[in-house]
């Protein structure tokens, strides 16, 4: 737990331990491979905790990476919507499911070092 980077991924910021699979939303450098077992790197690191060490980025750190690998595409909860129109006795629900990829982080490099080596 003392090694974790913050990253922006799908629009959100996950916080990725190695070897612990996360749920992100679809990512356009991948978008169109979603195979399981492709690699990937994310560049978009804004923290890493490496022991008592902390480095912060200003948006993103500069050399530094998360690599990982894609297990496979799945989608979150159904969102349900209900709308409710008042003295017309009728009412909608429509929902959607949004569409998640599975992917496992195998490594942290922060400067030309993998962390988790160290």
């Amino acid at each position: 737990m003392d090694k974790y980077a913050i990253i922006d991924v799908g629009g959100k910021q996950l916080r990725v331990e190695p070897g612990r699979f996360h749920d992100a939303r679809h990512f356009a450098p991948i978008r169109d491979v979603l195979r399981s077992n492709t690699k990937m790197s994310i560049n978009r690191v804004l923290l890493i905790r490496n022991g008592s060490g902390i480095d912060i980025g200003y948006p993103w750190l500069d050399d530094a990476s998360v690599k990982g690998r894609i297990l496979h595409g799945c989608f979150k909860n159904k969102l349900v919507i209900q709308k409710i129109y008042s003295k017309k006795k009728k009412r909608r629900t429509p929902g959607y499911r949004e569409k998640m990829i599975r992917f496992v982080v195998d490594s942290i490099h922060f400067s030309g070092k993998n962390l988790n080596d160290c």
